[in-house]
């Protein structure tokens, strides 16, 4: 029974029929975008934490960079059926609204 919630293109021809211990055009990619998570992470503690005016903002024009690399990298796993997305229910979405909305009038503003 096919899944109805999976949003994905189908899947490019580049790829070999049988893996071998060489990487792809879908491995490069795969591992740019797994850095650019790991790095975009690092990197937003580090600019959080930076205590000098002009390294804070270098560090974030670089974790601005590494985001706009991340998001590359993830539209072309995507356009080549290599990247898949699970749609959630609308009612688990409507659930969480809710949920979250009520939290607002907790806020000191």
């Amino acid at each position: 029974m096919p899944n109805n919630n999976v949003i994905a293109n189908p899947q490019s021809n580049q790829l070999p029929q049988v893996k071998g211990p060489e990487m792809n055009d879908r491995d490069f990619l795969n591992d740019g975008l797994s850095t650019c998570k790991y790095l975009t992470d690092s990197l937003n503690v580090a600019v959080r934490e930076a205590s000098h005016d002009q390294l804070h903002a270098d560090m974030l024009q670089i974790l601005v960079e590494t985001h706009h690399s991340a998001r590359e990298l993830y539209n072309m796993m995507f356009q080549n059926g290599w990247y898949k997305l699970e749609a959630e229910e609308q009612q688990k979405l409507q659930q969480a609204q809710q949920q979250f909305s009520g939290y607002s009038s907790q806020f000191p503003y």
